[in-house]
């Protein structure tokens, strides 16, 4: 699979610590995802995904998840672009 970053924002509080959300495309995929990222110190990383606007395909979210929790060079990629949107 491939990825490609479409947008990403990033915030940081005392309260939540992290926050941050990208939106993606996945080739071959019809519907843009949206994953939001959450940690307190900005080591370890929480995730949901889900499908940006509107519902696409179950099985199709399924394996990107899959692929998410498998492949650390993806999540990296939607990690770092988390980052390098961080709003000082």
């Amino acid at each position: 699979m491939q990825l490609k970053i479409q947008g990403a924002r990033t915030t940081h509080t005392k309260e939540l610590g992290y926050l941050g959300t990208v939106i993606f495309t996945v080739e071959g995929h019809r519907e843009p995802y949206e994953v939001t990222l959450q940690s307190d110190s900005g080591d370890d990383w929480n995730y949901s995904l889900h499908f940006q606007d509107t519902p696409g395909d179950e099985e199709e979210i399924s394996a990107v998840e899959e692929w998410l929790e498998q492949d650390d060079d993806a999540f990296d990629a939607l990690l770092y672009a988390a980052e390098e949107a961080l709003e000082e």
